[in-house]
């Protein structure tokens, strides 16, 4: 799409410019590049199909009434209020909508502040009640039941993927130092 860059180069009145800019070719801001460095590619593919989604015309854009959403699909639990400053502070044009850079950068702040908000000692307490029968494993029964309870739609097979992704001895559990591991990744 930004095969356009020559004629970004011509482009000589502000019209032309910000028609470049609707088409995409806008270059990356600062917050656009250390959002992309931040982040593993893996987390970038994960979150760009979350984006896509949600992106129903392929447009390139979601409306911010679908961010709450996206956000929550990818284990974000932003309150009204923070979802709203969030939007504000991403939504450079004002359109409403978010592209999928704007996006990016949104989810590492909310990734961020996460990550200094959660202690070893507040994710002891989640394992302790994931845990459901206390014997100091998150088995695939309890982490299939903690997937579901985000509401989203997951199949079995993706269940198993993920318990597998966070299950470094492969004995089909999580024990502590796996479930922290995973939680790091997901920060």
């Amino acid at each position: 799409m930004c095969n356009l860059s020559c004629q970004r180069r011509e482009a000589e009145n502000g019209e032309q410019k910000r028609e470049l800019e609707t088409l995409g070719c806008r270059k990356p801001t600062d917050a656009q590049t250390d959002a992309r460095s931040f982040l593993s590619e893996e987390m970038i593919a994960e979150f760009k199909a979350a984006f896509d989604m949600f992106d129903t015309d392929g447009g390139g854009d979601i409306s911010t009434k679908e961010l709450g959403t996206v956000m929550r699909m990818l284990g974000q639990n932003p309150t009204r209020e923070e979802l709203d400053a969030i939007i504000e502070e991403v939504d450079e044009d004002g359109s409403g909508t978010i592209d999928f850079e704007e996006f990016l950068v949104m989810m590492v702040q909310q990734l961020k502040e996460d990550q200094a908000g959660k202690t070893e000692e507040e994710l002891s307490e989640c394992f302790r009640v994931f845990d459901k029968n206390a014997d100091g494993y998150i088995d695939r029964e309890e982490f299939a039941e903690i997937i579901r309870s985000t509401g989203e739609s997951v199949t079995e097979d993706e269940i198993d993927e993920l318990l597998k992704d966070g299950d470094k001895n492969s004995d089909g559990m999580l024990d502590f130092d796996e479930f922290l591991k995973m939680m790091e990744n997901v920060q």
